[in-house]
């Protein structure tokens, strides 16, 4: 059972708290938002380039882990349980 003055304390700075909470409102500067929407990194707009990714296909010397699915060197497999191979990260 708590202390009857703890719990008297426990209020006070709920309290306390709360009614800091409700003296401070949220201020939003609107020429600070309107200052970020005008301003521009150079080399920030990038709408009109097309994102190159290649895909190699899986190497002789790779297996993918069937607990994490992360393309993994053979040298990292941990286990083979039915066909399934896992990494030593996720059979530590």
């Amino acid at each position: 059972m708590l202390n009857n003055n703890a719990g008297l304390q426990w209020q006070d700075r709920r309290k306390a708290a709360g009614k800091l909470m409700t003296d401070q409102s949220p201020v939003i500067d609107e020429d600070e938002i309107a200052a970020a929407d005008s301003f521009e990194l150079p080399g920030a707009d990038m709408s009109g380039d097309e994102p190159v990714v290649e895909f190699l296909a899986a190497q002789a010397d790779e297996f993918t882990c069937s607990s994490c699915f992360l393309v993994r060197h053979r040298s990292q497999i941990a286990e083979n349980e039915g066909g399934l191979l896992y990494c030593l990260d996720c059979r530590g």
